[in-house]
């Protein structure tokens, strides 16, 4: 199947941009194409689509919370200029995309800039936002804007701040960007502000970035940050916040690990007590530290995390997805059989009873051989004949129809829940396919899995094995020789 124009300028220009930044990575694109064949033959993927564009290539960092909770702040500290808009009050509406840019001053781009260009994340992120909100898909600008400078601290990596967020007050559109945000994000920061030290006022908001998050198999990538420490020593009760938020963090399912308390140097608050302002500079400068570490570790986090979605999506394919499709077709077999057992025996039982009641079916004795009356009946035998084959055959693809959907709901129901929407999405697709018209209720197999296929799946997952040993060599080190050092310089496509 010849893959479209558009996505392969889209895998080319992602190549391009892979060469020379990680050699590595760029094979792994290969290694994603043959993957692509495979779920096309499966049905599970269009041919519009591919696994290497669901993912980002490089590092981000996603910056989250509620509103006035110093998130911008926090960023404009992390880059060392002023960037990001700061105040009490929620002064940001839309997600703002930063990247390294060669220009000294900062630049502002519209939504459009990171809608329209197949190098960044958000690439036709209006088409998913018109999907869930129609008519909003053409204000992308609304949602989403794109600010480079030239930080140093950006070389490399992506950062991405969030409006406030108040999950009472959302949109559905919003709320999916914030989605797409997390899963795209190799490090998500979730700011809360000690300036409220009872959060639970904020429930919905602690439920969708907490609750819903906790269980997740990338749970690691998730910091929950206090942040502005510092009004809590006029009280001198830093204990006491910092308590009130562990106790409703619990409430919702997390229960290990522990919250960064800091605060900004620069836009603290005085403290006069010296030994208190000590206690508390030695606790934020330690808890900035480890979140700037966990920032700058995001590069390599990003090469493994590649390496592991390639491998998933692989063994996904033969472990999950087809021994569920096939499931749903032995299901959709059964029931559409039984469906058609009942109807054809109704029909045959009616015949039974008109042959016995008057002795012939549509005027052909049954004293001569069939075939014979067959050969001398009138045209209008001939018609009936058709017409009953035509009804049967309607009745049966009406059965299809009808039990396909009753799948594909019980299936919406089982996954629509889980968001896993790309496993309910290949599903759906790969069932339509084995469920078409001129597809037998006999067959079991789904179309397009051989041991072929699983020979070509265990190839994909010993190539991103030896990915992941390639990149042990390049960061681990483990036998003790000179390594090469992680690539610093950022990716020539997002530094204009």
């Amino acid at each position: 199947m010849a893959v479209p124009a558009e996505l392969e300028a889209r895998l080319e220009s992602l190549e391009n941009h892979l060469r020379t930044e990680n050699p590595i990575l760029l094979n792994a694109v290969q290694s994603f194409r043959r993957l692509d064949a495979i779920s096309r033959r499966l049905g599970f993927l269009g041919p519009d689509e591919s696994h290497a564009t669901r993912i980002p290539w490089w590092p981000l960092v996603a910056v989250l919370g509620t509103y006035s909770s110093g998130k911008s702040t926090f960023i404009n500290d992390f880059l060392g200029q002023a960037v990001q808009p700061t105040g009490n009050q929620a002064v940001d509406d839309r997600f703002t995309v930063l990247c390294f840019g060669k220009e000294e001053d900062v630049r502002v781009l519209p939504g459009v800039a990171l809608d329209a260009d197949p190098r960044f994340p958000f690439y036709k992120m209006s088409r998913a936002i018109e999907e869930i909100a129609a008519g909003e898909g053409s204000r992308i600008d609304a949602y989403l804007r794109l600010k480079t400078c030239a930080s140093e601290a950006l070389r490399g990596r992506i950062f991405i701040d969030s409006p406030g967020f108040d999950a009472d007050q959302q949109r559905t559109a919003t709320l999916r960007v914030t989605d797409r945000i997390i899963d795209l994000s190799d490090l998500v920061l979730v700011f809360f502000d000690a300036r409220h030290p009872e959060p639970g006022t904020m429930q919905d908001t602690l439920q969708h970035l907490v609750a819903e998050t906790i269980h997740r198999t990338d749970s690691s990538k998730f910091l929950y940050v206090l942040n502005q420490m510092d009004h809590t020593a006029r009280e001198n009760n830093p204990e006491d916040v910092v308590g009130s938020w562990q106790r409703a963090l619990a409430q919702k399912g997390l229960t290990a690990g522990r919250f960064y308390c800091i605060y900004s140097p620069e836009a603290a608050i005085a403290m006069e007590d010296d030994g208190l302002r000590a206690r508390f500079e030695q606790k934020r400068d330690f808890d900035l530290a480890e979140i700037h570490g966990r920032i700058r570790q995001v590069e390599v986090d990003r090469a493994y995390r590649v390496m592991g979605v390639l491998e998933q999506g692989a063994r996904d394919i033969e472990l999950r997805l087809v021994p569920r499709l096939q499931e749903m077709i032995t299901e959709w077999r059964r029931r559409v059989r039984r469906l058609d057992g009942i109807a054809f025996g109704a029909l045959f039982a009616a015949v039974l009873v008109w042959t016995v009641w008057t002795g012939e079916w549509s005027g052909i004795r049954l004293t001569h051989p069939f075939w014979s009356a067959l050969a001398g009946a009138p045209v209008w035998q001939y018609v009936a004949l058709a017409v009953t084959a035509l009804a049967a055959g309607y009745i049966h693809h009406s059965f299809r129809r009808l039990v396909a959907n009753r799948v594909l709901k019980g299936l919406g129901r089982e996954l629509g829940g889980a968001r896993d929407t790309e496993a309910l999405a290949a599903l759906t697709a790969g069932f339509r396919k084995n469920t078409r018209p001129f597809r037998t209720v006999f067959t079991v197999r789904p179309s397009g899995w051989s041991q072929s296929t699983r020979r070509q799946l265990s190839q994909v997952i010993a190539e991103a094995n030896g990915y992941v040993q390639a990149l042990n060599d390049r960061f681990a080190n483990p036998g003790g020789t000179a390594a090469a050092p992680p690539p610093t310089d950022p990716p020539a496509e997002l530094s204009a």
